[in-house]
């Protein structure tokens, strides 16, 4: 069975960049094959792997609700799906990538999103590793991609609001029942003593933080892929150590 790797976090907090290196981190730990699942619309997923931005499962669901007129003749709705789905992920070194987009357009979804479910628990069983890139509403992880979590990682930053976030993303996968293993807590860029003093409030298991590392932002800013990143660099030596407490490579 696939072990699952979920991010989640307001938005600016770094989760696309984590979930990049860490995608990065588990192919370098003989980790492959692993699928990284950008499942945050305003989120960059496979520019941050360096891979090219395949068709979003958004737009194929769209497309299917609206026009289901369109499947071939002889293929049921859900082998369309299936095909359309498979040809969406861009496949790169060890890392493949699937952006899920959102859903918005005319048309009867509640069965394409069945439908959508069976193929993504499919699709990720192939892989030993799958990371989620989830939006701060956890939608994905509730109603779309998979409903379960081997590690739930939520990425905060050391202010206030971020933590205060932080804690309602936590309450939230409760409130949907989502089956999480375990639930962490990871502040990145950095941590002030006021902000360890209210961690203990947060309901997570606290991982640890990553420090502020500007080669990240600049790469990042400029569109750039963080597979680039020096090896040497300040926040893939921290994420390394942190990593082997949610990742377990030599299970298999």
């Amino acid at each position: 069975m696939s072990y699952i790797i979920a991010l989640a976090g307001k938005g600016g907090t770094g989760k696309t960049t984590i979930a990049a290196l860490l995608a990065r981190l588990l192919t370098e730990n003989n980790c492959a094959p692993v699928l990284a699942v950008d499942a945050d619309p305003n989120s960059n997923l496979a520019e941050a792997l360096g891979l090219a931005q395949g068709t979003t499962i958004g737009s194929i669901v769209d497309e299917v609700a609206a026009h289901p007129e369109s499947i071939p003749s002889g293929m049921t709705k859900d082998r369309f799906v299936e095909y359309r789905v498979q040809s969406a992920v861009s496949e790169g070194r060890g890392i493949d990538c699937l952006s899920m987009g959102r859903s918005e357009g005319p048309g009867c979804y509640c069965y394409v999103n069945n439908c959508l479910r069976s193929v993504m628990e499919d699709l990720i069983r192939d892989y030993r590793y799958v990371i989620i890139d989830n939006e701060a509403g956890l939608e994905h992880l509730s109603r779309r991609t998979t409903r379960r979590a081997d590690a739930l990682v939520v990425v905060a930053d050391a202010t206030s609001s971020g933590l205060k976030a932080a804690s309602r993303i936590s309450d939230l996968a409760r409130e949907l029942k989502i089956d999480i293993k375990n639930a962490y807590l990871l502040i990145n860029r950095g941590i002030t003593d006021q902000a360890m003093s209210k961690i203990k409030d947060v309901k997570l298991d606290y991982l640890g933080c990553l420090p502020f590392d500007q080669t990240v932002e600049v790469i990042s800013r400029n569109g750039g892929s963080l597979m680039e990143l020096q090896d040497s660099a300040p926040v893939l030596g921290a994420l390394r150590q942190l990593g082997e407490k949610i990742w377990f490579c030599s299970r298999q």
